[in-house]
């Protein structure tokens, strides 16, 4: 498949640094370098997502709003995250990355298919901090409009109100967060082996 925007790359590229994948894209990428049978698809890369949160002027609220409030003896980013959530719901990608993307979903077949849509952030999947559940994934997302519409919510999901505590937790810094998003195509599957029924089987061994 060929790819050469700026703001989308092929499964398979050779570009397959942390901070224009995040820790998904970058395992996803070299899996398909390596030549292993992966479902198609594409990555909007972090760039984008710098990109258009520069053009809303989105990164100076967001890390004003980014902060704790005290609940009791807890510390809750409820409300941060409702307020950043609020500033992605009325901002709109530019319109290079949303013709990047419409052109790498033509190339992929385009309507008729569904996909799965899956955050991938830059500090994630790395040896110390996993950041499981911490982001969403969108699956089953059919047509354009759709697909566009998930990759905003998965850069969004950056700023869950878990995701924030986490960072928080671990003392990164939430100015240098920046969220890649992996397009696949959606397989159909005859077995899905969960880790419960994993474990299940092997109790039984």
């Amino acid at each position: 498949m060929t790819m050469n925007g700026r703001y989308t790359l092929p499964l398979d590229t050779a570009e397959s640094s942390l901070e224009l994948l995040g820790g998904k894209g970058r395992s996803l990428a070299r899996l398909a370098a390596e030549g292993l049978a992966v479902p198609g698809g594409f990555y909007v890369t972090a760039s984008a997502y710098r990109r258009y949160v520069d053009e809303n002027n989105l990164q100076a609220p967001i890390l004003d709003l980014a902060k704790p409030e005290i609940t009791g003896r807890t510390l809750s980013f409820d409300a941060a995250s409702a307020g950043i959530q609020a500033l992605f719901e009325e901002a709109e990608p530019p319109a290079v990355i949303v013709s990047e993307i419409r052109e790498a979903y033509a190339v992929l077949g385009g309507d008729g298919q569904a996909f799965a849509v899956r955050s991938s952030a830059n500090a994630e999947d790395l040896p110390d901090m996993s950041f499981a559940g911490q982001q969403d994934t969108y699956l089953n997302v059919c047509g354009e409009e759709a697909l566009i519409a998930a990759v905003r919510n998965c850069w969004s999901s950056l700023w869950t109100a878990r995701a924030i505590s986490y960072r928080h937790q671990m003392g990164i810094d939430q100015d240098v967060v920046a969220m890649a998003v992996v397009v696949q195509q959606m397989v159909p599957s005859d077995v899905s082996f969960s880790r419960s029924t994993r474990r299940r089987a092997s109790d039984q061994r």
